[in-house]
């Protein structure tokens, strides 16, 4: 049994919205439009992503502050995670407006096609890292000019401009402060590396994460360390340990293991050091300048709470449940709240000269980048079925017998295909201390790869192109799969063996290769466009199923290729657990107290707010997301939507994908 759950996707902004936005290069802005308050200036617009934030986590005890913005501005309830359902994928949409098919952001862990250096060589690197984010604005450098030295600062892997890059190069003030990662995406050529120096200069957008202060991080122009150390803040970011012992509960970045619980404490330290930032350094100048130049200011915020203490919970050990609904999760959800809370003070503690806040000319909308799941290592559903396969079958040092083990996939694809299995992420060195190979795994003997990532086949040399028959980048609640020599053969191999699979709920491949049986094309999910990334020849996405049938997507629980317990939390899904995340918005061009139907995802976010801005974006690629005008003031309150269902060809067995869209 195999590829046959119902998955939901966006699809009318898959259809219908590629009319919605347009690519003209507009050299100067038209920022009035709508505008109340104070009409010489423009609006202010403020994103706050509350990482890993399901719907049914909001309530008035665990989060009153976006409780009361649900029922005072705008809810939608429809909205959409863009799959696969990680951080750095939606971090993308947020930040251009566009599909991952056109920015080429796959996974929060993608195959690049070359050794990443910042990764220790590594091909298959996790880019939640703003070196590695560097790294690729060196490779993919988008459509600008590699012959002149002075463009590196418009280097961007994603090939499209970011709302907060279009807004700082038209006189905004512009901010991402947050998780790493994601916080540089927002405008991520402001981590490129000046190639006369090899260091990353002082960006004009202010960029604050885990990294800021040390080694690999985005550096702070003079002038904001200052206002940081003046207000008390200080210039370094705090980790994730709460100032407590590595390997405590009490430590927001222990995840334990499989005899051990993880973390019971959300991510407090680290998150108020980032709202302080915000609230006593960077708000308090950015309002100056709004009152006393009319200029305007754009910023995200973005909560690493509630997902990264979800992920690292300890209240379920091995067990399905609580899963990610217990104690841990409660006072994380709590925490983004609190934070979100915090900045909206400040907003509203800024009086403007016609007696208005800043609060009252600031539009802010809120959304998270994907839902959340409790992660199955072996069952399958809730009638005692489990998993039988290849690598469940093996004993690993720390796996629980008939468990999955972390990159499952690379070691049965591997045994199916029966070529060596070498791990990306650990390289051999010769006596001389050079990296010169991958080192190979041998499943058989206890042997996994270090973060489930593997190479296939191949010499397993270090090589300036891997030579690797397949190359698998795990992820979590799914999987991509590279064919690197484009060989239809060995696709068709490896989606017919996928497709017979517990594990597999649904299987979409690459358009170049033609239909195949059991997959549905890349681009049906908008998965394929102009991304200057290598586009994954296969995309797998793992079983979900409930625990609770009224209410699914608040208890979902998927099969995940982590190294991560069953009980702790996961995402990447194309479950509705995982593509349901919770999207709000309040501010002066929303309605008040609407709830709107209509499809919405996070590819919509920007396309709105630059609709609010009168930006005109310009756009390499075509998968653009829709302007969500029914939730803006003076709009209709609906808009027409479809649905369906498209179905893939069979397998030789009757094994199809279903797309419930």
């Amino acid at each position: 049994m195999a590829s046959s759950d119902l998955n939901i996707l966006d699809k009318n902004s898959l259809t219908t919205s590629l009319n919605s936005t347009t690519s003209t290069d507009l050299n100067t802005l038209n920022n009035q439009q709508s505008l109340t308050g104070k009409s010489s200036q423009g609006r202010n617009v403020l994103i706050f992503v509350a990482d890993g934030l399901r719907p049914s986590s909001v309530n008035p005890e665990d989060a009153p502050t976006l409780s009361s913005i649900r029922s005072e501005g705008v809810n939608f309830v429809n909205s959409h995670s863009l799959f696969p359902t990680f951080t750095t994928p939606n971090a993308s949409a947020i930040a251009t407006g566009h599909y991952l098919g056109d920015t080429g952001d796959f996974s929060n862990t993608i195959y690049t096609g070359f050794p990443t250096p910042s990764a220790n060589g590594s091909p298959t690197p996790f880019i939640e890292n703003d070196a590695v984010l560097a790294d690729l604005n060196a490779q993919f450098k988008g459509n600008y000019d590699a012959s002149d030295p002075d463009t590196f600062s418009y280097y961007n892997f994603l090939n499209e401009e970011t709302l907060l890059q279009f807004a700082r190069n038209n006189g905004y003030n512009t901010a991402a402060v947050g998780k790493l990662g994601p916080t540089l995406i927002q405008d991520v050529s402001q981590g490129s590396r000046d190639p006369s120096t090899g260091t990353v200069p002082p960006p004009q957008t202010i960029i604050i994460d885990d990294s800021t202060g040390k080694t690999g991080g985005v550096p702070l122009s003079q002038d904001i360390i200052g206002r940081l150390v003046t207000a008390g803040v200080g210039a370094t970011a705090p980790d994730r340990s709460n100032g407590v012992p590595a390997g405590t509960p009490l430590n927001n970045g222990f995840s334990g293991n499989n005899t051990t619980p993880g973390t019971q404490a959300a991510n407090y330290v680290q998150q108020q050091y980032f709202t302080n930032a915000v609230t006593k350094a960077i708000l308090p100048e950015f309002g100056a300048d709004y009152s006393s130049s009319d200029k305007p200011f754009a910023m995200v915020y973005w909560s690493r709470d509630p997902d990264g203490s979800q992920h690292n919970q300890g209240d379920s050990l091995n067990s399905l449940t609580p899963g990610i609904n217990g104690a841990t999760s409660k006072a994380a959800v709590k925490n983004a709240d609190d934070n979100l809370a915090q900045i909206i003070a400040e907003l509203k503690s800024q009086k403007l000269a016609d007696g208005s806040s800043l609060y009252d000319n600031t539009d802010i909308f809120i959304t998270s980048d994907h839902g959340f799941s409790t992660i199955s290592k072996s069952p399958t559903d809730t009638q005692g079925n489990v998993v039988k396969d290849y690598a469940s079958s093996l004993t690993f040092p720390g796996v629980n017998p008939g468990f999955l083990p972390p990159g499952f996939v690379a070691i049965d694809i591997a045994h199916d295909l029966g070529l060596t299995l070498y791990d990306p992420d650990t390289p051999v060195t010769d006596s001389s201390g050079n990296r010169v190979a991958y080192k190979p795994v041998d499943p058989t003997q206890g042997q996994r790869t270090t973060s489930g990532n593997g190479l296939i086949g191949g010499s397993g040399q270090i090589l300036a192109q891997p030579d690797a028959k397949v190359v698998v980048a795990a992820n979590g609640g799914s999987d991509l799969i590279y064919v690197p020599d484009n060989d239809v053969e060995t696709v068709k191999k490896v989606v017919d063996f996928l497709s017979k699979q517990d594990y597999t709920s649904a299987l979409f491949v690459n358009d170049d290769f033609g239909s195949i049986g059991g997959a549905l094309p890349l681009s049906s999910i908008n998965l394929k466009g102009s991304a200057q990334t290598p586009t994954p020849s296969i995309v797998l996405n793992f079983r979900t199923f409930a625990t609770n049938p009224d209410n699914p997507a608040g208890s979902e629980v998927e099969i995940a290729d982590t190294g991560l317990q069953q009980g702790q939390g996961m995402h990447g899904s194309f479950g509705r657990g995982d593509t349901f995340n919770n999207m709000l918005a309040i501010g002066p061009d929303f309605k008040t107290n609407y709830t709107d139907l209509a499809p919405v995802s996070n590819a919509d976010v920007a396309v709105t707010l630059a609709n609010i801005l009168g930006f005109n974006i310009p756009s390499n690629g075509d998968l653009v997301g829709r302007v969500a005008k029914e939730a803006l003031v003076g709009n209709p309150d609906n808009v027409d939507f479809s649905k369906g269902v498209l179905a893939s060809d069979p397998t030789d067995n009757g094994i199809k994908t279903y797309l419930n869209y």
